[in-house]
């Protein structure tokens, strides 16, 4: 019997894509996603696509009955790549944007994943794959709210790590940096429809971050990596013995965790002015 995995946010970018490579590998992959259109797409690609909305109850439940149904009652792995980033000075996210910021980050994240673990406990085994950030890590300015809800991610992350300790069940995080995805094109949307950027004191900041993150030059696109490209890490994380805590992917992510592990923190903040 293939191993199977749960891989939600596969509308795109990293989810699409590692669900067609793990088919590829022999996976039975489960490639969750929240748009209708998105399903039939998935399908045509011959993925077994199913309606999923992590910041929905409803939705998680039926979810993984249709999933457990399908496999017998068990479940391999777990991919938690679906994911959100609102952007904007902390003064001016306000509580709503907050709010769904961390439904999607992570307690949809959180509940998914509560209704998993009693499945890999019964079998014994199990593999969970956090999609994290870089952004987990460090902080920078203007993505305050995506910040936050990623260091939850970790935190929480590596308590589950600790408390699985011996139950067969490993959790692994991915941090990345800047990737080739759709999540840039909908954080720019809400950036756009939500932040009153006229009247804030961060205007002059906004037109920087807008040519740095939403409309990148040559430079800035140039560090930015293909969903493609960490399928190793991420089939490592799904079958070797001893997966890795941390998969820090790409040199340029390895050297800022380096600096943050070594420097003063005021040092790091400067440095982080110069990126």
């Amino acid at each position: 019997m293939p191993p199977s995995i749960l891989i939600t946010g596969c509308g795109s970018g990293i989810g699409r894509a590692t669900a067609l490579a793990l088919k590829q590998r022999g996976y039975r992959v489960f490639a969750g996603v929240r748009k209708i259109t998105d399903i039939e797409q998935l399908k045509a690609q011959g993925l077994e696509a199913i309606q999923l909305d992590i910041t929905d109850a409803l939705s998680r439940e039926k979810a993984i009955t249709t999933i457990l149904q399908l496999t017998g009652g068990t479940l391999d792995a777990l991919f938690n790549n679906a994911g959100c980033l609102i952007a904007g000075a902390i003064e001016d996210i306000n509580e709503e944007l907050m709010n769904t910021q961390f439904a999607i980050n992570f307690f949809g994240m959180v509940a998914l994943t509560r209704l998993i673990l009693p499945v890999m406990r019964k079998q014994g085994h199990g593999r969970i794959i956090q999609n994290s950030s870089i952004l987990g890590i460090i902080t920078m300015p203007y993505y305050g709210a995506y910040n936050a809800s990623k260091f939850a991610l970790e935190g929480w992350s590596n308590t589950l790590r600790q408390e699985l300790r011996g139950s067969g069940i490993h959790v692994a995080i991915i941090n990345l940096g800047p990737i080739q995805s759709k999540l840039r094109e909908h954080s720019f949307e809400t950036y756009q429809q939500t932040l009153a950027k006229q009247s804030s004191l961060h205007t002059h900041a906004y037109q920087k971050l807008e040519r740095s993150y939403f409309h990148p030059d040559k430079k800035n696109r140039s560090i930015m990596r293909n969903p493609e490209t960490i399928m190793k890490d991420i089939i490592h994380a799904l079958e070797n013995r001893r997966p890795n805590i941390h998969y820090y992917i790409g040199f340029p992510i390895k050297c800022l965790v380096f600096l943050k592990r070594m420097l003063p923190e005021k040092i790091f903040d400067w440095i982080l002015t110069k990126i």
